[in-house]
């Protein structure tokens, strides 16, 4: 790649030399030629001028050719997004929805190369919803998500993706446990998952119900609890005695 440069350099380099040459050459031929009057068609008017002209068209050929082999500007990325509920794509673009954007290919963008050749059962895999990520306005890859799949979410990838360059291996993948909050979050209708909510700025949302946080009904189950185990212990130690009690009176019997 560093070669590369170096040669597009000396190339564009070497253009601006011819460029100025030639112009050095056609400001000589215009004055002479304004001297001595118009000047004689025929082979006679190959000079300095007509060379001038051709080292012109080098550079700018040469010019056109380093333009083309420069890499252009990467374009911004951007997610569209189809399925249950959504009577057209939503589409998310770089520009305007960063951080959603950002968010929907954090989704997929962890995936190994190979994947479980089967998933879950249809009846299993709950609504679907199909995320094309692009570069600028072009399609490159294609997933099928699906959030609410019975034993969590799921990640489906096709083999055949939109950039025939990529080669990928059909597979299924356990997808991220926030995949439903990132899709309903960017506009995809989906009911809120508490048990995915996180805190964030100013806090998340209570996961456990209020009446699962009482402390006096936990502390008076544990002592009525402490209480049948000690019973339970003294029950226990009774039954010990009262046997020792009986074998040391059948002993006492026998030795007299």
């Amino acid at each position: 790649m560093v070669r590369q440069v170096r040669r597009l350099c000396g190339a564009a380099a070497g253009a601006l030399l011819a460029a100025a040459l030639a112009t050095a050459l056609a400001g000589p031929a215009r004055a002479a030629g304004t001297a001595t009057g118009p000047a004689t068609t025929g082979p006679a008017t190959t000079g300095p001028a007509t060379t001038g002209a051709a080292l012109a068209d080098a550079a700018a050929a040469a010019s056109t050719a380093l333009a083309r082999r420069v890499p252009k500007k990467t374009l911004p990325a951007g997610v569209d997004i189809t399925g249950v509920g959504l009577t057209e794509p939503l589409r998310l673009r770089a520009t305007a929805h960063p951080v959603e954007v950002v968010a929907v290919i954090d989704q997929v963008s962890w995936l190994g190369r190979t994947g479980a050749a089967s998933g879950p059962k249809p009846a299993d895999l709950g609504p679907k919803y199909t995320v094309v990520v692009l570069v600028g306005e072009t399609a490159t890859q294609t997933y099928d998500l699906y959030p609410l799949a019975k034993g969590g979410p799921r990640v489906y990838r096709p083999a055949k993706q939109p950039d025939p360059a990529r080669k990928e291996k059909a597979g299924w993948f356990l997808g991220r446990l926030s995949m439903s909050e990132t899709l309903r979050t960017v506009g995809v209708p989906l009911e809120r998952q508490l048990d995915t909510v996180s805190g964030g700025v100013g806090g998340g949302e209570r996961v456990l119900p209020d009446e699962s946080l009482n402390p006096a009904g936990d502390i008076d189950e544990a002592l009525a609890e402490l209480q049948r185990l000690l019973l339970l212990n003294v029950g226990v130690m009774l039954v010990i005695t009262l046997g020792l009690a009986g074998i040391a009176l059948l002993i006492r019997r026998r030795t007299r």
